[in-house]
């Protein structure tokens, strides 16, 4: 039982790793080619406050209940677009991570 709900939890992580917008374009700032993507890409989070901001009304007026869910996953993709911008700067200005060479088993040095 445990093991059909971790396949079904990894089956459905990268369905939405590879399909979903705002992952998609998370990951292509997230490389060192995009990262300058990054603060335009925080504009894309008004379409996304604009549609939770709809739906509320919507919802205010008597629509479904079900709403509220894409409320939220419209509330949360736009707060993902927002600290796109924040963390991409911080990474461009990190530069590439120094590569540290680790000493491969039974070369051991010392005296």
């Amino acid at each position: 039982m445990i093991r059909l709900l971790f396949a079904a939890s990894i089956a459905i992580h990268d369905f939405l790793r590879r399909w979903m917008p705002t992952n998609v374009i998370r990951d292509l700032i997230r490389t060192r080619q995009g990262l300058k993507w990054g603060v335009p890409a925080m504009l894309l989070a008004a379409p996304y406050f604009a549609a939770a901001y709809w739906l509320t009304t919507l919802l205010a007026n008597g629509a479904q209940g079900w709403l509220n869910l894409l409320v939220l996953l419209c509330v949360w993709s736009g707060f993902k677009m927002l600290w796109l911008g924040p963390i991409s700067i911080v990474l461009l200005f990190a530069g590439p991570r120094p590569r540290v060479r680790r000493p491969t088993p039974g070369t051991a040095t010392g005296g």
